[in-house]
């Protein structure tokens, strides 16, 4: 499935099935990274402000934290590489907060 239709789907989803698919988004964009990273995105009909959009929807349930500057703006490129980095890691750190919120 293209990410194109998978942010589509993400739109009109709700719920366990939404959060789903903003990770698959997430993932394949973490696998993809290529520098300039907003150029890639854009190669792959997808706009900055959806990526953003996908990010704070994570944010905002508390399955991810995105990084930020000093100066408290995010650093979203930033976040992403660590999870290209360090995807294992992340996936752990997840299923042990949602077992200590259960």
């Amino acid at each position: 499935m293209s990410l194109q239709r998978t942010f589509a789907l993400f739109k009109i989803e709700k719920g366990e099935r939404k959060r789903e698919l903003a990770w698959t988004l997430v993932r394949e964009l973490a696998k993809g990274y290529r520098e300039p990273f907003w150029d890639f995105v854009r190669n792959l009909n997808l706009r900055p402000e959806q990526v953003r959009e996908v990010m704070r929807f994570l944010e905002e349930n508390g399955e991810l934290e995105i990084k930020r500057s000093t100066d408290g703006r995010r650093l979203w490129v930033l976040t992403l590489k660590d999870i290209k980095r360090n995807p294992v890691r992340l996936d752990r750190w997840l299923t042990l907060k949602r077992l200590r919120e259960k």
